[in-house]
């Protein structure tokens, strides 16, 4: 069986809580770095179409493909930070990260892009699976604040380049922009992988229980978890409420063009844009948001329930985008309700599987969970080609948002009093 780092060699001295939120702030500041990958695409298909004439559905493979690559391989890269630590894992995914935009820059065909994000997909998931791992692994005392924290880096990383994105595509072109922005990504991760360490025993706080908060004492092993059928209910939902968000990811801006609001100008508390790059730009901000708050929220009143008005929340927030998101305003307004309400699944998921499977193999198991992310994108352009086939989105934003509102109910009628059940065996 493998043996974490952090369980080899004698134990340690506790460190202090400044070093550990140094290595979470490592961890968020590398999150930033990939926060393009996944969110900054939707600028980019426009021009790709444009350019070549691509059917969007087919240009849209290559964010499948990407997230795919993203999520189904962190499992295997987990198991080489368990077992080596963070460092040499997160330096190999810095120069894959450059190098898959980089190969973007120069694609004349759709295997071309399909191959760039591919490799971005593969970097980005192996930094993305080590620091939501890493931040685990330093917190049990927090492991919502500190999950939804490190994925707020990647949830709202891109917020800031938003405006910087666009501006260079229209003045340099997508291609220029692609080669740019990859390359100074990819560099920073490679700085910052040398400053990430994982904890070893006896530097970090024993497990809690307290209030809502269960967490077991038992260490899963990886194929142990995969046995356990709680487990692949917990996939099923992080696949519902994962599958809506990634299909406005994709098609924010397609989605504006559609609906003839995209370059509507809004003014909201004093600030002046488009309809697209405001709705981008708070997007990300609420995306980031939102994972270390409902993190927070679930490290008081428990997973489940936080679970349930998270989903909720999102689930009458897609609905309501359907119904008045032709108006420009509130399009901008509840696509950030949207993301608001999204975003959270990369705290509260992870913490769940941690919080029942144990902090040992936190990285690898929280990775299998993290692969329903994967099997979600698979969802996307399945929404593409229903929208080409009706003419309209009607049918895709009534399908996402009851899938939200079963993940919703799912939380609170069927996880939470089986996962007390299961915390309450392990521990006897």
């Amino acid at each position: 069986m493998t043996e974490m780092v952090q369980a080899t060699g004698p134990s340690a001295a506790r460190v202090s809580d400044t070093y550990r939120w140094t290595q979470l702030l490592i961890g968020v500041a590398a999150m930033v770095m990939i926060a393009n990958y996944q969110y900054g695409w939707t600028f980019f298909v426009p021009d790709i179409q444009k350019k070549f004439g691509w059917d969007r559905a087919s240009i849209q493979w290559a964010f499948t493909l990407f997230v795919l690559f993203e999520t189904w391989l962190v499992p295997v890269e987990g198991w080489f930070v368990d077992k080596y630590g963070p460092r040499l894992v997160v330096l190999i995914a810095g120069i894959l990260c450059a190098l898959g935009w980089a190969i973007n820059a120069q694609a004349t065909t759709l295997n071309g892009y399909y191959l760039g994000m591919i490799v971005a997909g593969i970097g980005a998931g192996a930094v993305y699976g080590t620091c939501v791992g890493n931040a685990l692994k330093w917190f049990p005392d927090k492991r919502g604040l500190a999950a939804g924290i490190t994925a707020a880096g990647f949830g709202a990383g891109s917020a800031l380049t938003v405006a910087p994105i666009q501006a260079m595509i229209q003045d340099s072109g997508f291609q220029t922009t692609f080669l740019y922005f990859g390359l100074g990504q990819g560099i920073i991760i490679v700085i910052l992988a040398f400053f990430l360490f994982a904890p070893k025993a006896g530097q970090v706080p024993a497990t809690v229980q307290r209030g809502n908060v269960i967490q077991s004492r038992r260490n899963y092993a990886p194929t142990e978890v995969i046995r356990e059928p709680i487990f692949w209910l917990m996939y099923f939902m992080f696949v519902l409420v994962g599958a809506g968000g990634l299909m406005v990811t994709a098609n924010l801006k397609p989605i504006a063009v559609d609906w003839k609001v995209d370059n509507i100008s809004v003014t909201l508390v004093g600030l002046t844009m488009t309809t697209v790059t405001f709705a981008a730009t708070i997007d990300r901000i609420l995306n980031g948001l939102t994972r270390p708050f409902f993190g927070w929220i679930s490290d008081m009143i428990g997973r489940e329930n936080t679970m349930f008005i998270a989903f909720g929340i999102e689930g009458v927030g897609i609905w309501a985008l359907y119904m008045l998101g032709h108006d420009p305003v509130w399009f901008v307004i509840l696509s950030g309700l949207v993301f608001f309400a999204w975003g959270e699944i990369y705290s509260l998921f992870p913490s769940t599987c941690t919080d029942t499977f144990g902090a040992k193999f936190a990285t690898t198991n929280a990775g299998l969970l993290y692969t329903a992310k994967g099997t979600a994108a698979l969802l996307v352009p399945m929404a593409n080609y229903m929208q080409q086939a009706s003419g309209h989105w009607d049918t895709v934003f009534v399908i996402a948002a009851g899938a939200n509102i079963l993940a919703s109910l799912l939380a609170l009628a069927v996880l939470k009093p089986w996962r007390r059940t299961i915390v309450a065996k392990a521990s006897a």
